[in-house]
């Protein structure tokens, strides 16, 4: 199999403290990935060919044996078992599915689906004076004590969960916040909900529900669902968990209602990802979610199997034996039995451990053939995040140039297309390939263009050569232009004193010719000489008057003014920083020209928005017209990028170099992440970004770095989520200052944000028109794009480890699991026997 696998990044839940969040899951490692997060996106043919297809081995539950335990690799044991705490993570999210009501599951669109086990049906029953929602419970649900499942559990619930009690220590109430009342029906398992104001994402509530007794008082909430569940009602029971073993078991649910589990229990045991090679090797784990090396490995073990090379003889081929040659064996050999006691000792010592290795790695080998890889792709996608707060990136110029020199299909292929998986990167921050909102609106930012992007940074003012230039010399050149405008102004001052006391002794000498012949003479001569100093000072005046004007007026030398050449003409200008005109470059437009650029970024907003009209017609004739590409370009008055060599050169401004801190984690697993790194340290260094890496501990790199803004590029994972207008509006939320002067950031660590942005996400969870809620939240997408704030690269890919006869079980891509329906296919030799195991 060719290369498998892809970078591990980070997949961030929600925000421990957030105020809006739907879902927590915590992930504490850099190679952790889970979480379900899937927008919505569109069903045309082209998007549906971008989404891959679940691999989970399905079959019908006659095809399944009644019986067996699965052992399933978790990162770590929960150190809480309610969801709704900050520092719940994937084993608790795990556990909630099997032994607690999901109202809603996901379908492997990613659609929220209603589940009959717990819902005979859920629909708005009243829109006006507000909405209602009408729960009819299933009539056979009952929690693990007997009770039945009904009104008391939902009132619970959003009292907890509704932040109006302080008390309890939650980690969101998205949605519980808006609900004004809920009273019983007909009975307790008919609920109505009453809104405050409309909630498009009423689905999203409830899921997973837990029992009055969790829910009733803060203490049980607190701290009764850390350790334990007073009552569950899945089609698994939590039996124990053993912290000294690292293991959750689960239990089939005698009283569960629907279709039997048809294992007899589970079994999650927390193994590192750096372990799970060996875990599987020594064939204690089933199923298990694995890294690039030890899927290649699996897929060595099944081609050795499939041709018929045992374990050893793969150790020999291609494992600890393989560098064993006949010369060095006999060598060995030789050296073992020789005269020589303390080289022959030494010498029988190592043919001892490497034929312990070799015996290790057949037997390893023989294990993991037993095994299957199964891959898709990740509800969640990673991106490369670019910190908006401060440095050179508060320039959304910065912003939008990185993003332009960055080629995401590159990465993405680099990650994806060894895997046989769709290498399309992501178009949207909100939704997922294949789902019913989704929408491509990166060409609000634009596509790759390494030209366009010099130019932005040439408009911010970053150019060759600036880090040479320093602040003070631009002081001292100001200081010596106004001492010269002083100069200039004394001498014309002086000038005109001298003009008007010709003009005076002019006077008095006309007066004095009625003295006499012999002073007319004398006048003439003063007054010749008179008019010779008059002169002078006119023509100083005048000197003066084109200075100031000239003075007043920029140079025009090195710039090159996108848009002002004559028709037919190529103008040349000296590359910046240059010594004179031999050096010279052709220089071409990189972005449209003045007038068009205004109007084209407003006319391409106002097409985002809508779609249609006047906008959308503005931005296909600008399309038409502009040679550029659709996206952030330069404005009029960018000085047109230079090439080699100088376009290579490390740019600055006002005596200080562009560079970037790009903070990356260190961790085992992470290796593949820290390759998509170097390919974007190289685009960036191809339009003269430095960046300055810094490599932290998994534990480290997102709490104290990007939590806490101590980066400038980051690259971590978002997981996705069915209920975008709800669940991402804290991400990208404007940034606020808080009371002591900090910035509250809720989960947008990139500090990035518009009003605008914040407001189409109100309106999209505030219509109850699917499609209209839909449109809204394309809107927002194309403007957080457009902000640049962060640059989604690719939808990560799922590599699991699963045993051969493991069915409905794998990678389930945007679904969830059905915990019920996992077990071991019934073997083929005898039909009807069930799997002991």
């Amino acid at each position: 199999m060719s290369q498998i696998g892809a970078p591990r990044g980070r997949t961030c839940s929600r925000s421990p403290r957030s105020r809006t969040l739907r879902s927590v899951a915590t992930l504490t490692s850099a190679v952790l990935a889970v979480a379900v997060l899937a927008g919505c996106s569109s069903t045309d043919e082209a998007d549906e060919a971008r989404a891959a297809a679940q691999d989970n081995a399905p079959a019908t539950r006659d095809k399944v044996a009644d019986g067996g335990t699965l052992r399933w690799a978790v990162d770590a044991l929960p150190t809480t078992l309610n969801t709704f705490q900050a520092d719940a993570d994937g084993a608790t999210s795990r556990i909630a599915g099997a032994v607690l009501p999901s109202l809603y599951t996901l379908d492997e669109r990613g659609r929220p689906q209603r589940n009959p086990d717990y819902l005979e049906s859920a629909q708005v029953v009243e829109t006006e004076p507000k909405q209602v929602v009408l729960y009819k419970l299933n009539q056979q649900a009952v929690w693990s004590d007997g009770r039945e499942i009904g009104a008391p559990d939902f009132v619970a619930q959003w009292r907890a969960l509704s932040g109006r009690d302080t008390a309890y220590w939650t980690a969101r109430n998205s949605g519980y916040e808006r609900i004004e009342k809920i009273e019983r029906g007909k009975n307790d398992l008919e609920v109505r909900v009453t809104f405050s104001k409309p909630y498009a994402d009423w689905q999203s509530l409830f899921t997973p529900l837990y029992p009055k007794q969790v829910m009733g008082s803060p203490n049980s909430f607190n701290d009764g669902a850390r350790t334990t569940l007073k009552a569950t009602a899945g089609p698994f029971l939590l039996k124990a968990i053993d912290r000294k073993n690292g293991d959750v078991t689960l239990t089939r649910n005698p009283r569960w209602w629907g279709q039997s589990a048809k294992l007899d229990s589970m079994v999650l045991k927390a193994v590192a990802r750096a372990d799970r090679a060996d875990a599987l090797a020594a064939g204690t784990l089933d199923l298990a979610e694995i890294d690039r090396s030890t899927a290649e490995r699996i897929s060595l073990a099944l081609r050795d199997a499939r041709a018929g090379r045992s374990g050893a003889q793969a150790a020999l081929a291609h494992g600890p034996g393989s560098s064993v040659t006949p010369s060095k064996a006999l060598k060995s050999w030789a050296l073992a039995h020789g005269s020589d006691e303390a080289k022959a000792e030494e010498v029988q010592a190592a043919r001892v451990k490497n034929q312990k290795a070799i015996a290790a790695y057949a037997t390893a080998q023989d294990t993991l053939a037993k095994y299957v890889v199964r891959k898709s792709l990740e509800p969640a996608y990673t991106q490369l995040s670019l910190n908006g707060e401060s440095g050179p990136l508060a320039d959304e110029r910065v912003r939008r140039a990185v993003a332009r020199a960055i080629n995401r299909r590159e990465l993405a292929e680099s990650v994806l297309k060894p895997l046989g998986l769709p290498a399309e990167p992501p178009g949207s921050h909100l939704a997922l390939a294949g789902q019913a909102a989704y929408a491509d609106s990166s060409d609000a930012l634009g596509n790759q263009d390494t030209e366009e992007a010099r130019a932005l940074l040439a408009d911010a003012g970053w150019v060759p050569g600036g880090a040479a230039r320093k602040p003070a010399e631009a002081g001292t050149k100001a200081g010596s232009e106004a001492e010269k405008k002083a100069a200039e102004q004394k001498a014309g001052e002086k000038a005109k004193a001298g003009e008007d006391g010709a003009k005076k002794e002019g006077a008095e000498k006309e007066g004095a010719e009625k003295e006499g012949a012999e002073k007319e003479g004398a006048e003439k001569d003063g007054a010749e000489k008179d008019g010779a100093k008059k002169e002078p000072a006119k023509d100083a005046a005048a000197s003066t008057d084109a200075k100031k004007q000239a003075a007043d007026t920029a140079s025009d030398e090195g710039l090159y003014i996108v848009g002002d050449d004559k028709p037919g003409e190529r103008r040349t200008a000296p590359a910046i920083g240059a010594a004179g005109p031999e050096n010279g470059t052709d220089i071409l437009a990189p972005a449209a020209a003045a007038a068009r650029q205004s109007a084209a970024l407003l006319a391409r907003a106002e097409a985002l928005d809508t779609g249609t009209g006047a906008g959308a017609q503005a931005a296909q004739t600008i399309a038409r017209t502009d040679k550029g590409v659709a996206g952030a370009y330069a404005p009029r008055g960018t000085a047109a990028p230079v090439t080699a060599p100088e376009a290579n050169k490390a740019l600055g401004k006002d005596g200080k170099a562009l560079s970037l801190r790009f903070v990356l984690p260190s961790g085992p697993g992470s290796e593949a992440l820290r390759a998509v790194g170097d390919r974007i340290i190289r685009m960036l260094d191809a339009v003269g970004i430095r960046t300055e890496v810094t490599k932290v501990s998994d534990d480290s790199f997102f709490k104290d770095h990007v939590a806490s803004g101590d980066y400038d590029l980051a690259l971590y994972s978002w997981p996705a989520s069915a209920f975008p207008a709800t669940d991402a509006r804290p991400i990208f939320a404007k940034p606020e200052p808080a009371s002591d002067g900090s910035l509250l950031v809720e989960q947008n660590y990139s500090r990035v944000g518009t009003d605008r942005i914040d407001q189409l996400f109100d309106q999209a969870a505030g219509t109850l028109d699917e499609e209209e809620a839909r449109e809204l939240v394309r809107q927002a997408d194309a403007r957080i794009w457009a902000a640049a704030g962060s640059i989604p690269l690719y939808q990560r890919p799922q590599l699991v480890a699963a045993k051969a006869d493991l069915v409905n079980a794998g990678a389930w891509g945007l679904a969830g699991p059905r915990y019920q329906d996992i077990g071991f296919k019934k073997p083929e030799t005898s039909k009807g026997a069930e799997r002991n195991r």
